[in-house]
């Protein structure tokens, strides 16, 4: 709880200060959930590496705990619900992530499949995220969607959810071949079997080293479409 407010005060305070001069603002948008959030505390969130990679200022606005639908107004629009968390601007790039929240707190493991519809159909067409990918292009910026962490063949409070997490970025790459500048980007193949070290104590969340090497691949797609 004490770093979910941290990193949510944390958010707000880079959402609220506007840029001083048009030469300052960042042409990249982080948004998301605890994925693209974690250790935004110590500076080493994957927006915060993503902006050493490559040189260049990284608003990040993601928020621990955000979710794709969320129906409560006044928390929703501090960024839990996910599409809230953008602010217009000059963006060259949008780097997004969410929807696990969504099945892995929202549903309790039942009904996974009628909220995975809500957020997005299995040929990728409709739900609320290809809604907010839309928009997003629609602003003229180029979107990232980063999937999530496979647990490495070790306990995790989210292996039971496997199957589900595999359909939801089946369909996210459905949705990408649709639109010419999504690009959907898979962590499956990143974490080795048996090796814990890309995952913080609870198993669920990014260490620093998976922070790291997440902004890395971000930066590889950004430099080979800029």
């Amino acid at each position: 709880m004490k770093a979910f407010l941290a990193t949510l005060i944390s958010t707000l305070i880079l959402i609220a200060v506007p840029a001083q001069s048009q030469e300052q603002a960042p042409r990249i948008l982080a948004m998301g959930d605890s994925l693209m959030a974690w250790h935004s505390v110590t500076g080493r969130s994957v927006g915060h590496v993503l902006a050493k990679e490559l040189g260049e200022p990284v608003a990040t606005h993601a928020v621990s705990g955000a979710r794709i639908l969320y129906a409560l107004p006044i928390s929703g629009a501090i960024g839990l619900k996910i599409a809230k968390q953008y602010r217009p601007g000059d963006w060259d790039w949008i780097v997004l992530n969410g929807g696990g929240n969504d099945l892995w707190m929202g549903c309790g493991c039942h009904k996974c499949e009628r909220r995975m519809g809500r957020m997005i159909s299995e040929d990728g067409r409709r739900g609320a995220i290809p809604h907010l990918v839309s928009t997003l292009l629609g602003s003229g910026a180029k979107v990232i969607y980063v999937g999530y962490l496979r647990s490495p063949g070790a306990w995790s409070p989210i292996e039971a959810c496997r199957d589900e997490g595999e359909e939801f970025e089946a369909r996210l790459a459905a949705l990408s071949k649709l639109l010419p500048d999504m690009h959907f980007l898979s962590l499956a193949d990143l974490v080795p079997h048996g090796d814990r070290s890309y995952h913080g104590l609870d198993m669920v969340h990014p260490s620093y080293k998976a922070s790291r090497e997440i902004a890395g691949m971000v930066a590889e797609v950004i430099r080979r479409h800029d």
